[in-house]
This record gives structure tokens, sequence and C-alpha cells, in this order.
């Protein structure tokens, strides 16, 4: 089975502090560059085959949807194909803009 952890805000800002872990965000091309987490890496169907051969699988991975329902999905699907370290965020962008410290 493929796993996953489901994370909060504060976690995660935690995670991308001391762990350096990379936010990616599936949002559309738009939606990501009308804001988003910065630092964050808009993954797409267009990049995820490079992203997925070019990164370090045991890279800590957050996934970013627009409120947290799409990105379990993608935290899945990059689980199975070896990433061992995958949360998605709960609230996704619509919840970080609003309660981000």
């Amino acid at each position: 089975m493929y796993k996953f952890k489901r994370i909060d805000i504060k976690t995660a800002i935690h995670k991308i502090d001391i762990n350096h872990a990379l936010v990616l965000d599936i949002r559309d091309k738009e939606s990501y560059n009308s804001g988003h987490i910065d630092g964050a890496f808009n993954l797409s169907n267009d990049n995820i085959g490079d992203f997925i051969s070019n990164t370090k699988k045991d890279q800590s991975l957050i996934v970013c949807c627009y409120h947290g329902n799409s990105s379990q999905k993608a935290a899945k699907f990059l689980s199975s194909h070896g990433f061992v370290d995958v949360y998605s965020l709960d609230g996704g962008y619509e919840e970080w803009k609003n309660n981000s410290i």
C-alpha cells in the first residue's frame, strides 16, 4: 500500500523550514501564477515525468491543491512512484493564504 500523510499548515511550515520539504502545487498554471506558497513548484501533467525521474525518492514532498482534496490523490500517486516522505496539505492553498503565519 502506498502511504502519504495529511498535515496541517503549522506542521507544513515546520517541515519546510526544518526538513527543507519541497512544496508541489498541483493547481492549474493560471491559479499558481496568481499566488502560491513561496518556493512552490508547479507540478503538472507536462512535467511530472521529469520530476519523478530527477528527484530523489527521499526528498520530503508537500502536495498542495485548492482545498486539500486533489492533493491526496497526487500524494498517493507520488508514493506509488517510490517517494517515501509525502504529505498532503489539509485545506490547500486557500487555507494557507488565509492562515499562514
